[in-house]
């Protein structure tokens, strides 16, 4: 067991800039811990370490949170039971006379608080969480978020969402969001049958753009002049220009399509119902995500559900520049049959290519989905590095979409799993895992099939749901290590 003190000031703007954490001894030693609480060197949780500018601390008053651990020795896995309550100011280093009175005027509090949280993390009841932990380093541990249920706002028009195929924010840190129209069923769109069946409701627009507050700013999208409009919407991303770009993920849905921000078409690259295999320069096989490079106006194609590998294109004139697959070597096409934990690892890339993002510093991260694992290259297709994400994992795979956080070093790296319905959290420099957040559910908070993620540039985290899920999600960042 672990037993930890968390002290937060009254009138932060950011919850988590100015936490302090002391981790206890035990139940015991919370009446003694301005004499003799232990200083962690290690901050081991999702409960990160800060120390604040002396001009930035609060004369309100703090809160006091008590929260008790129970960590599985060498799985990471951890179960907690906490509960707050306000107090005086205490600044580190002043805890001695003063902070134990204090303490000991509050132990009759604590000591009922443990008990129960005992209770709580041991399984016997009461309000418990579970989490996956890492030991952390220099960065404090993974990033904390908390759900925002009341996001995004109702939409209007009796609108309804079906399954989220993409999730993408722009320069604007307006949230972008391609959704299935197709998967809705007649009982949901009742309001459109013929004779109508009921009050509501309709589908909402294929392509919608929501502000960071959750209100709708407008929608488009659908078959139109000029274009394939892909029957399975899969994968959407907003570029340095505004630009949308859409791909999708049906049988005969082999290509990518560029917008402007109101819905004007642009460019399409590839071409419905035609496919070539992995090393034709031409023709897509079922793309599943987009992103592109400002710096060379390129836009990378994770191709797809049908091919395996990543191809670039000119985002302006859809001319062709490279492709590679696994390991940064040609790609094959040859099928690698079901997928076992227990075998050599694959040298080439299962179907589907699910996510590809380019980071700050030009390193592209590729989601192998069903292989379970992220791999990094260069702009230029040379293999990097890789990392596997619950190894064992089958069905779907564990690697569903990838996005970085967005402090200036990009320290995170996000990963979606929709087969264990987590987000994983790691450290991008080495790929370290520092932990996860979510569970399967239907509640705020929780997931079904999360297939896509997104992020702000105030860190806040976007999650888009397939199947029966039909949801998008918003993650307010609460605390983050700091980036030096």
């Amino acid at each position: 067991f672990e037993l930890w003190l968390r002290c937060r000031y009254h009138d932060t703007m950011a919850l988590g800039d100015d936490a302090d954490l002391l981790q206890l001894r035990d139940a015991a030693a919370v009446d003694d811990i301005g004499a003799s609480a232990p200083q962690p060197t290690t901050w081991r949780s999702a409960l990160d370490y800060f120390s604040p500018p002396e001009h930035n601390r609060s004369e309100k008053g703090r809160s006091y949170s008590l929260i008790l651990r129970k960590c599985t020795e060498g799985s990471g896995a951890c179960r907690s039971g906490s509960i707050t309550i306000n107090g005086p100011v205490l600044r580190r280093g002043e805890l001695g006379a003063e902070g134990g009175a204090i303490m000991k005027s509050l132990h009759g509090l604590f000591v009922l608080v443990a008990v129960l949280a005992l209770v709580s993390v041991t399984g016997c009841g009461g309000a418990v969480t579970e989490e996956t932990t890492a030991a952390g380093d220099e960065t404090g541990g993974a990033p904390v978020f908390k759900v925002d249920p009341f996001w995004p706002k109702p939409l209007p028009n009796d609108w309804l969402i079906g399954e989220v195929g993409g999730i993408a924010v722009d320069s604007r840190d307006h949230i972008w969001v391609v959704q299935r129209q197709g998967s809705l069923s007649e009982d949901e769109l009742g309001a459109v049958q013929d004779p109508p069946i009921s009050i509501c409701c309709k589908p909402a627009p294929p392509v919608m753009e929501f502000d960071a507050e959750g209100n709708f700013i407008q929608g488009w999208g659908g078959p139109g002049e000029g274009y394939e409009w892909p029957a399975g919407e899969h994968g959407i991303f907003v570029d340095y220009k505004d630009n949308v770009w859409v791909g999708g993920n049906a049988p005969d849905d082999h290509q990518v399509l560029k917008f402007s921000r109101d819905g004007t078409f642009l460019l399409q690259i590839g071409q419905a119902g035609k496919t070539g295999g992995s090393n034709h320069t031409e023709y897509l096989g079922r793309p599943a995500d987009i992103y592109v490079d400002p710096e060379a106006n390129e836009v990378y194609v994770a191709d797809g559900y049908l091919n395996k590998r990543v191809i670039v294109f000119d985002a302006d004139t859809g001319e062709y520049k490279r492709h590679w697959g696994a390991y940064g070597e040609k790609p094959d096409d040859t099928g690698l049959g079901p997928y076992d934990p227990n075998a050599p690892v694959a040298k080439q890339f299962r179907d589907p290519v699910h996510a590809v993002r380019i980071s700050n510093d030009g390193l592209v991260y590729v989601a192998d989905r069903v292989n379970n694992r992220i791999q990094v290259f260069q702009k230029d297709g040379t293999f990097v590095k890789e990392v596997f994400i619950a190894k064992k994992t089958l069905g779907p795979g564990s690697t569903w979409d990838v996005d970085l956080s967005q402090d200036a070093k990009q320290i995170f790296l996000y990963n979606s799993d929709g087969t264990n319905q987590q987000v994983w959290m790691l450290l991008r420099e080495d790929l370290t895992i520092l932990g996860a957040f979510g569970h399967r559910g239907r509640m705020a908070g929780q997931f079904h099939w999360v297939h896509s993620v997104a992020v702000d540039s105030q860190g806040n985290m976007y999650t888009g749901e397939v199947d029966q899920g039909r949801r998008v999600q918003k993650f307010v960042l609460q605390m983050s290590p700091p980036s030096e």
